[in-house]
């Protein structure tokens, strides 16, 4: 799949697909869009994550799921939280298809479908689901990130960051307070799985601090935790 289509900054999104090689590929693309991606293989395994701290911005759901139907998994999500749910499904049917959106799915891609297809879709349900709702800044002492403009202030000053940087930022401003794995930060933001000698994120870490007025040894922000991974909280 390649990511043809710029949709929204980055957006939490919980894929559940029981096929490897399917789940692997639109796992890339909505990364190389931008996105945070956290991919599953089953229906327990999803409704366990909603439950769970995570608060999702949108669920990307296969219907032929191995130990649940996908359309009950919907149901069950529902019980659960309003998250916006695009159901991906190859019966092409619209019968069903009528069935599964007054189920509670905002949105449904027939497989097989492109990285393209995927983008504009879920691009248009976000904004169907934001239009009311109005995305505040995060606030992190003197730091503001704002998401929609993809701007970052500190102490009133905008901090002039590359695509990158600001993603980083945000990643870990979202998150205020807990420290986020290194290899997390690898797989969502640089596509890089497993990657724990990559000097990738060291590297856009030291630009970052330099750019809020820090450094390593005495952080303000941006703190390491050693042998673990990073985490971003307000200055005492």
């Amino acid at each position: 799949m390649s990511a043809g289509v710029t949709v929204r900054a980055m957006v939490s999104v919980l894929l559940v697909e029981d096929d490897p090689v399917v789940r692997s590929a639109v796992t890339r693309a909505l990364t190389g869009l931008g996105h945070a991606v956290l991919p599953v293989g089953t229906a327990l395994e999803a409704l366990r994550e909603i439950a769970g701290a995570t608060a999702f911005d949108l669920v990307v759901l296969d219907l032929g799921l191995p130990d649940m139907d996908g359309a009950d998994a919907l149901r069950m999500m529902r019980g659960l939280c309003d998250v916006p749910v695009i159901v991906a499904t190859a019966r092409d049917d619209e019968a069903e298809i009528v069935r599964l959106l007054n189920s509670g799915a905002d949105d449904y891609l027939v497989k097989p479908f492109s990285s393209e297809h995927l983008a504009a879709r879920l691009s248009a349900v976000l904004r169907r689901a934001r239009k009311d709702e109005a995305v505040e800044p995060l606030r992190i002492g003197q730091l503001t990130v704002d998401l929609d403009r993809r701007e970052a202030r500190l102490a009133g000053r905008e901090l002039n960051l590359t695509r990158k940087e600001f993603d980083l930022l945000a990643y870990l401003a979202a998150r205020e307070g807990k420290v986020v794995p290194r290899a997390e930060l690898l797989a969502n933001l640089w596509n890089l799985p497993g990657r724990h000698d990559d000097q990738t994120l060291d590297v856009h870490l030291s630009w970052l601090r330099r750019k809020l007025g820090e450094r390593a040894a005495q952080p303000r922000y941006l703190h390491t935790v050693r042998g673990v991974g990073f985490k971003l909280t307000a200055v005492e």
